[in-house]
Formats: structure tokens, C-alpha cells, sequence
């Protein structure tokens, strides 16, 4: 694999998390707790969105093959997108959206620090201004299955609940193929598994504060790199997509 498509392979990785998760928290709009938090949630899933465009647009341009963002958000079927299997996963209860984020937002935060020092100019830049985003999403998400784990017995039974349930999703974080190592050798990338132990230390002192055990769980799932998903992907894409591929050229 030419480095250009390398390239291209990790830029799409890190849009599609942040596009498919920013579509998963737009479900919440009209339907959380209170009418702040739904502000919040429609807030981090705007700043991921952005994220998304970012990634992508610099995608499009690395590939040169003409796909811009949209057509890279909207014309990929299922089997080309390489977001993380977590991001997909279905809302549920406002616990298990705020396990997922809080999971999510401690990878999000050491990966993109330590894309903010790659030899990549562009995603340097785009991984600095994303950080400041992503250490609001970080604290909110902290605070929220703080205060659900140390709060009411219902509260922290659906909290713990949550955190085990998706636990499994959390090992592929972490694994290093082909394209990681590739990137990480020519300065560009990061060491994942380098940098567990930090995700690890963040993720252990929340649920400390929590009162919320770690799970020891013996499942993991993975294969997004290769383009394996659950079915809920397809759910997504079909909801996000239809517009697009069903009118190809509406303007706005």
C-alpha cells in the first residue's frame, strides 16, 4: 500500500468516528433529560460533525481521485467506512450514551494530543483546534457518569449497567495494523497501544469517583479497519444517506 493511500486509509478512520457519532448524538435532539443537556448533546455532535468535514475535506484532497467530503459522507457504502465499532452503537438509555461518550471522548483526547506533535502539518493543525473541542466533550461526558454513578441507587444500577455492556468495545482502541504502523514510522501517526495506559489511568480515576467498578469482561469485538460492522451501521447510513444518492443533484 503507497503511502498516499495510507494516508487516505487514516485520515477516513478518524472522520468516520467522529461523523458517526455526531449523527448517533443528533438522535437526542427532542428527546433528552432536560432541554440544557439536549443543547449540550446537540453541541459535541456539532463540534464532531465539524471534526468530520475537517478530516474528510483533507481526506478527498490526499486521495485525488475528486471525492470531497460530502461525497465521501454520502456515497460509501457500509463496508467502506472504518469508524471505531463503539461510535455505532445505539443511544439506549442516557447512561449508555454517556458510557459511550465518556469511552470515547479519553481515546479521542491521547489520540489527538499526540496527533497534535505529527510531521503532517494539516493534521496537526486540525488535531490542535479539535482538542479544545474534544476537552469540553471530555469533561462533560466525566461529569455526567460521575453524577449518575455516585447518585441515586437507580442511577448508579443503570450506570454500571452501561459501562459493562459496552466495555467490550473498548480493547479496539488500541490494536495497530499495517496503516497505523506505517503512519507512525513516517512521524504521522500516533502509538496507540503507547497509550493505553494514559486512557486507561483517565477512564480508572472516573469510575473511582464514580463508584462504579471496572468491568472484567472477557469479550471484545473489533474488525472496523477492515470494514467489518454491526448492522446498526447500516441503519445510520440509510437514514444519513438517502437525500443525497436519492436526489444527486439538489443544491442548497
Amino acid at each position: 500500500m503507497s503511502t498516499q493511500n495510507d494516508m487516505f486509509e487514516y485520515l477516513v478512520r478518524l472522520g468516520d468516528n467522529s461523523l458517526i457519532l455526531g449523527q448517533r448524538l443528533a438522535e437526542w435532539c427532542g428527546k433528552a433529560p432536560v432541554l440544557e443537556e439536549e443543547m449540550a448533546l446537540m453541541n459535541v455532535g456539532l463540534d464532531l460533525v465539524g471534526q468530520a468535514r475537517l478530516l474528510l475535506d483533507y481526506a478527498g484532497k490526499v486521495e485525488g481521485k475528486g471525492r470531497d467530503e460530502d461525497a465521501l459522507a454520502f456515497h460509501r457504502d457500509s463496508r467502506e467506512w472504518r469508524n471505531l465499532l463503539l461510535v455505532e452503537q445505539p443511544n439506549g438509555d442516557f447512561a449508555k450514551t454517556m458510557a459511550r461518550q465518556l469511552f470515547f471522548d479519553c481515546y479521542q483526547y491521547v489520540q489527538f494530543e499526540a496527533l497534535c506533535q505529527s510531521s503532517d502539518k494539516t493534521l496537526a493543525e486540525i488535531a490542535l483546534k479539535s482538542l479544545k473541542e474534544i476537552t469540553y466533550h471530555r469533561r462533560h461526558s466525566s461529569d455526567w457518569v460521575i453524577r449518575l454513578g455516585d447518585g441515586t441507587e437507580e442511577s448508579h444500577e443503570r450506570m454500571q449497567k452501561a459501562v459493562t455492556e459496552l466495555w467490550g468495545f473498548t480493547p479496539e482502541f488500541f490494536d495497530m495494523d499495517a496503516v497505523d504502523t506505517a503512519l507512525l514510522e513516517a512521524g504521522v501517526g500516533v502509538d496507540m497501544m503507547a497509550l493505553q495506559p494514559k486512557w486507561d489511568a483517565m477512564i480508572n480515576e472516573i469510575l473511582a469517583e464514580a463508584t462504579l467498578e471496572r468491568p472484567e469482561v472477557s469479550w471484545s469485538v473489533r474488525g472496523s479497519k477492515e470494514g467489518k460492522h454491526s448492522e446498526h451501521l447500516g441503519y445510520i447510513l440509510a437514514e444519513m444517506q438517502f437525500l443525497p444518492r436519492a436526489y444527486p443533484d439538489a443544491t442548497w
